[in-house]
């Protein structure tokens, strides 16, 4: 048994196809294929069931699996050790971020995270919530940012910063003769949002709930756009209104956009910086803590 086994099979476990977690270890399919069945040959018990299209954990694999992840962190552990041993503050730091918060935050982060930490270099990653979560949990990642709720065994999640929401239009848009917007105004217009699987979308919707399924079915809601910049693009064209958070608007055409604030209560979000209770570097961690704060009083956020 090896570590690389164990790392296959926690691959295979999270993505549920060879071909996927092939990838994602830098491997070929049939390398990773026969690993993991050396590695059932030599425990004498199944971890996968397979079938033509899917890959299945069986009740033993999932035992398997959830001690694999755990002796890879204690593996990872042994080499942050090591490096850590000797400064916290040095040698890279793996953070990544959700899509709609990493572009806005990072510019106005990273030269504070410098004054704090010259020689910790940032990996960054930019991707959904559910994706960052397992990444964070093997240790492909240190830390994340996230918005709140966020919950995972064994993580450490510390509220960083409250985000409000905001309106964003075409200049000429008959709401921008307005002071602010009420969320029940969201129903008279197409709005654009992100796709599926995008937390801030799922975090608009339960901040005005009066945008729902009848007003999905009636057209009258877009929801649309893969990026928050694509759907700047597309209200600047005059497809719709959208809501943003504040950050994403900083640095807005007012020749063709306008934004404007929502009235009380305004809807918000809370980011937080999450991170394992077990990683060895706490002091990368306050810095990278303490530079988010500071981004935060540059972007005007709370």
């Amino acid at each position: 048994m090896t570590l690389t086994e164990l790392k296959y099979i926690v691959m295979l476990a999270e993505e549920k196809h060879f071909g996927r977690a092939a990838d994602r270890s830098n491997v070929s399919q049939p390398t990773l294929s026969v690993a993991v069945k050396k590695l059932e040959d030599e425990l004498g018990a199944a971890i996968f069931e397979r079938s033509k299209s899917s890959v299945y954990i069986t009740p033993i694999g999932e035992q398997i699996i959830s001690q694999a992840r755990r002796v890879l962190e204690q593996a990872n552990m042994i080499k942050e050790l090591a490096s850590s041993g000797k400064n916290q503050l040095r040698g890279p730091l793996k953070v990544g971020a959700i899509f709609t918060i990493a572009p806005y935050l990072f510019p106005y982060m990273i030269p504070e995270l410098k004054k704090h930490a010259q020689g910790m270099p940032l990996v960054i990653e930019e991707d959904l919530t559910e994706n960052l979560r397992p990444k964070l949990r093997n240790g492909e990642l240190d830390a994340i940012i996230v918005a709140l709720p966020f919950r995972e065994p064994d993580v450490v999640t510390q509220p960083i910063y409250e985000e409000e929401f905001v309106v964003l239009m075409p200049k000429e848009h008959p709401w921008a003769n307005l002071d602010s917007i009420t969320t029940d105004q969201l129903t008279t217009d197409n709005l654009l949002l992100l796709g599926k699987g995008h937390c801030f979308s799922d975090q608009v919707m339960e901040a005005c709930p009066i945008i729902g399924e009848e007003e999905l079915n009636e057209g009258r809601t877009v929801v649309n756009g893969s990026s928050l910049e694509t759907i700047r693009y597309m209200v600047s064209s005059g497809l719709g209104v959208t809501v943003l958070p504040k950050s994403a608007v900083n640095n807005i055409d007012e020749d063709v956009l306008a934004v404007r604030p929502f009235s009380a209560p305004v809807p918000k979000r809370t980011v937080a910086l999450a991170w394992r209770a077990s990683f060895p570097r706490p002091k990368a961690i306050e810095s990278l803590s303490q530079s988010i704060r500071e981004a935060c009083q540059k972007l005007n956020l709370d």
